[in-house]
C-alpha cells in the first residue's frame, strides 16, 4: 500500500526548496563564499528560516529513500515550528510531531558557508494516533517503528523487535530492500532473498540481486 503522505508532500515540495535561492543540486560543501567567523558560539540557537538552509548530500539521499518519510516541507515545518534541542552527538535538532509521528531534523551552521540540513528521520510518537491518522497507512507506521529499532540497536540482533512488525512494501537499508511478516524474527531482502536480524548484518553483506 502506498503511503498516504506522499501526494500531499509532493504537492507542497515545489513551494519550499529548503535553500536560499540556490539550485538543489549544488553541494553545500562546494560553495565558494568565505567560511563563517571563527569562534561562533555553538550554544546560540540556529536560524528558524528554512529558506536559508542548504542540503548535504546525505540529507538529499534521505529525501529519496523509501521509508524515510522526510521531505522538504516536513523539514521546513520542523525548523519553523518544532522543538529545538542540543544533542551532544550530532548538535542542534528540530523536532515536530504530526499525526502521531515525530519528524527530527539535524542542522549545522558552524563549519559550513551557510546553514545546512545534515540529516533527518522519523519516530513514532503516538502509535494509536498514527494508526488512526489518514496521513499514514498501517505499513507506514510499522516501517517507521522497524527502521527506528534497527538503527537504535544496530550492533545486535533484535528478532523480538522485528517479529511484531508487518512491512509489505520494501524499504531500503544499506542497499537491501527489506520486508517482514508478522511473526518473522528477521527482515528479508526483496531483491536477493537474504535474511537479517540486525542492521549490522544488513550493512556487512552486499545485496546480490537475483
Amino acid at each position: 500500500m502506498a503511503s498516504r503522505q506522499g501526494a500531499a508532500d509532493a504537492a507542497d515540495s515545489s513551494a519550499h526548496t529548503g535553500r536560499g535561492g540556490s539550485s538543489t543540486n549544488t553541494r553545500a560543501r562546494a560553495r565558494s563564499p568565505s567560511l563563517p567567523e571563527r569562534g561562533r558560539d555553538v550554544s546560540a540557537p540556529p536560524d528558524r528560516d528554512p529558506s536559508r538552509y542548504a542540503q548535504t548530500d546525505h540529507f538529499r539521499r534521505r529525501l529519496r529513500q523509501q521509508g524515510r518519510y522526510i521531505t522538504l516541507p516536513t523539514a521546513g515545518d520542523a525548523i519553523r515550528n518544532g522543538q529545538l534541542r542540543w544533542n551532544s552527538t550530532d548538535g542542534w535538532r528540530f523536532a515536530v510531531v504530526r499525526d502521531g509521528v515525530r519528524f527530527v531534523v539535524v542542522v549545522g551552521d558552524t563549519d559550513t558557508p551557510s546553514p545546512v540540513l545534515v540529516t533527518g528521520w522519523t519516530e513514532i510518537a503516538d502509535w494509536d494516533e498514527a494508526l488512526a491518522s489518514d496521513r499514514w497507512s498501517e505499513c507506514d507506521v510499522h516501517t517507521i517503528r522497524l527502521r527506528a529499532a534497527l538503527s537504535e540497536h544496530k550492533g545486535r540482533q533484535i528478532p523480538g523487535r522485528i517479529r511484531p512488525r508487518i512491512v509489505t512494501r520494501p524499504f531500503e537499508v544499506s542497499g537491501h530492500r527489506v520486508v517482514t511478516a508478522a511473526g518473522d524474527g528477521h527482515v528479508e531482502c526483496d531483491d536477493c532473498g537474504a535474511r537479517f536480524r540486525s542492521k549490522r548484518e544488513l550493512c556487512e553483506l552486499p545485496c546480490d540481486r537475483r
